[in-house]
């Protein structure tokens, strides 16, 4: 499964939500006066000053949420760490483990034996997976049953099934807790996440960056193609930090900063 980012909602109107804010803070208008007057142009020409002044805080106003697909959970742990947002996420306890996908890191894949090594430990992880959380399911019911099952765990747990179809629901559940420990970082997940525009220039900043993680490098430039679509004055010089002065990485730097800079400026 490859990545894929949708955008499923967004403040209507965000950049001229983030002007009328704006022009409240440096105008005598009243709350129902300040939409007045914000053509296209002024709405333009608002957010580029504040973009040029450094006064962000009216575009915490504008939000934007996007459903994420096709990502590990190596991903989604770095994704959650921008604290100024709202996330919900697929559950590995209410979801079974073996209907994840995995991803595949492009330079283990392009290894024949690389790929052969992480395949087969996925392939092992899985099993195992699967092992533990029937063995427990079936412990579950041997415990709360006085009926002696017989037969793999497997034909035990659909024997118990037919007779308690709901509490054989829970006991899956309650061992897919203890189960998913063994799932690897490399499960597909899928997560809804809502930023708000001063919110998601931080996450640009540090996540479109040639230096960060391939995966989550994808998703930030997949959010703002989108946001840009919508809201193209706000993000008109959003990307990695150096599109907005020198590289902040030191000796640590790409060394490419004018084919970044040449990258975003064509979005």
């Amino acid at each position: 499964m490859s990545i894929k980012v949708t955008l499923l909602a967004h403040t209507p109107n965000p950049e001229e939500t983030v002007a009328a804010a704006a022009k409240l803070c440096y105008s005598p208008s009243g709350i129902e006066d300040i939409r007045e007057g914000l053509t296209s142009e002024k709405t333009a020409s608002f957010v580029n000053m504040l973009s040029d002044i450094g006064h962000a805080s009216p575009m915490e106003h504008a939000s934007f949420t996007f459903g994420i697909e096709g990502i590990s959970r190596a991903c989604s742990h770095q994704l959650v760490r921008h604290r100024i947002a709202s996330y919900s996420q697929q559950s590995q306890r209410y979801v079974d483990g073996n209907s994840f996908e995995f991803v595949t890191p492009p330079e283990i894949e392009d290894d024949e034996h690389c790929l052969e090594v992480y395949s087969k430990v996925l392939d092992l992880q899985m099993k195992a997976y699967g092992e533990i959380r029937d063995a427990l399911v079936v412990k579950y019911i041997r415990e709360s049953s006085d009926k002696a099952f017989e037969g793999t765990d497997a034909e035990i747990i659909e024997a118990y099934k037919a007779e308690n179809k709901a509490k054989c629901s829970a006991f899956i559940k309650k061992a897919n807790e203890d189960a998913r420990y063994i799932l690897p970082n490399a499960c597909t997940t899928k997560i809804v996440c809502t930023f708000n525009a001063r919110s998601l220039e931080n996450f640009f900043a540090h996540r479109c960056c040639n230096r960060a993680q391939w995966e989550i490098r994808e998703v930030a430039y997949q959010m703002l193609m989108l946001v840009k679509s919508v809201a193209p004055h706000i993000f008109s010089k959003s990307g990695p930090s150096c599109m907005r002065g020198a590289c902040p990485e030191g000796n640590m730097s790409c060394g490419k900063i004018k084919e970044v800079r040449e990258k975003y400026g064509k979005l």
